[in-house]
């Protein structure tokens, strides 16, 4: 009964009054709508659906569960969500958890135009950053600390300190529990009495779609997909016919142009990443890297580092980004559009006398055109050939061409082939 005594009397009278009430009517719903990744537009609109629907369904309040560090829509748009939570017709309310959340920069001014704020423990709140958001939007209370919270985050007891709260909110349904209207009850059927929430709680999330979509225009997954679309449409160039690669490349990359529209891009380290495609591009051509291949990993690197303006991929992002696209297109690509389109050693023999040129200056090894198609060759003497020289195919060894320059050629070598195959049918007719 001690205990009982002690929660009620702890309940503020607004508190007490809203239990009366629901001793005789339905107790309130509430709503709680959960906020991760970055704000985007698809955030925003999501936001600005629930205050509306809980309006519709006489919510008794929206609680905005938030884990984001950054708002990536515009501060006119911002000002514009800012002014719907501070006109909506229910109380909206802000909890940032759980234990290590974060709500930082402008999400953290948003925030701020709502009716109360609750921070787990364990999570953090500020790095505000100048204001974007009037502050007559703003609680009071934030307005007064805003210069303090412009650089720095505070945790759960710093918020309370700065009257940003009245009261520690560790989990969700401790904030929930003393929001007004929000109906609760004394349990004393146990060994302690326990105080247990009564209004029922509504979780909204993102449809299907926006969710995949919001995910999609994360920094590393909008990287990632856009490098990995590009690839696989220059992979898809170089073949016959449409197919699996190029259907799914496509797809990326669009879903990753999207991603690029939506997160803020510097323009110049784009242009570097589509220069860097662009020469891996020309070295796929011919089968083997060179000027081309060091220019575009230059242009991948610097422009991976410099490609979103505010914020850094993770080092592991990019590591995969720069070492999986430089690998395979330096070497993994080629190799495979060779063992696609070329014809297997045996039934190749036909190559062998054939006449070609060099496709660049080649010591030791480098591509000869034969037909018109680029191969991989080596040569068999010392003798360097230069660029344009004629060059004769003496061997095939897997997807090498063994060459030798025309000059210095004793015999034709379809003439020997010619010659071993009228001696071995002058043996047989001997025989």
């Amino acid at each position: 009964m001690a205990l009982l005594v002690g929660a009620l009397s702890a309940m503020s009278p607004a508190r007490a009054q809203n239990q009366a009430q629901d001793t005789t009517n339905e107790p309130l719903v509430f709503d709680v709508v959960q906020i991760s990744g970055f704000v985007d537009r698809i955030v925003a609109d999501f936001i600005e659906t629930s205050i509306d629907n809980a309006e519709a369904g006489g919510s008794g309040g929206l609680i905005l569960q938030v884990n984001s560090t950054r708002a990536v829509v515009s501060d006119e748009r911002l000002v514009e969500l800012a002014e719907k939570i501070s006109e909506a017709e229910v109380p909206i309310y802000a909890w940032v958890g759980p234990s290590g959340a974060d709500a930082r920069g402008t999400v953290a001014q948003l925030i701020a135009a709502t009716d109360e704020i609750g921070v787990a423990v364990g999570a953090e709140f500020g790095e505000t950053g100048e204001l974007v958001i009037p502050e007559a939007l703003l609680m009071p209370s934030f307005v007064e600390v805003a210069e303090s919270l412009r650089g720095n985050t505070v945790d759960e007891e710093t918020v309370i300190t700065f009257g940003l709260a009245d009261r520690d909110s560790p989990t969700l349904a401790f904030f929930a529990l003393d929001l007004p209207g929000f109906a609760s009850e004394i349990d004393t059927s146990g060994d302690d009495a326990v105080r247990v929430p009564v209004s029922p709680v509504r979780f909204s999330k993102l449809s299907l779609f926006d969710g995949w979509m919001h995910t999609f225009a994360s920094p590393a997954m909008t990287y990632l997909l856009f490098l990995i679309g590009a690839a696989l449409l220059i992979f898809e160039f170089y073949t016959a016919g449409v197919g699996i690669a190029g259907v799914l490349g496509a797809g990326c990359f669009v879903i990753g142009c999207y991603g690029l529209d939506v997160l803020p891009t510097r323009p110049w380290a784009l242009a570097l990443l589509i220069i860097a495609m662009l020469g891996y591009a020309v070295d796929v051509q011919t089968g083997v890297a060179q000027l081309w291949s060091v220019i575009a990993t230059a242009c991948l690197v610097v422009g991976s580092l410099f490609l979103f303006d505010g914020f850094a991929i993770s080092w592991i992002t990019l590591l995969a980004g720069i070492v999986g696209i430089s690998v395979s297109m330096i070497s993994g690509m080629p190799a495979m559009i060779r063992t696609r389109f070329g014809t297997p050693t045996i039934g190749r023999e036909w190559m062998i006398g054939t006449m070609g040129e060099a496709a660049e200056d080649i010591k030791r090894e480098g591509v000869v055109t034969i037909d018109g198609a680029p191969w991989k060759a080596r040569v068999n003497r010392t003798t360097p050939i230069a660029k344009g020289d004629p060059v004769r195919v003496v061997a095939i060894e897997g997807l090498y061409l063994e060459i030798e320059p025309e000059e210095g050629g004793a015999r034709d070598y379809r003439e020997m082939r010619g010659n071993r195959g009228d001696d071995a049918g002058a043996d047989t007719d001997s025989d």
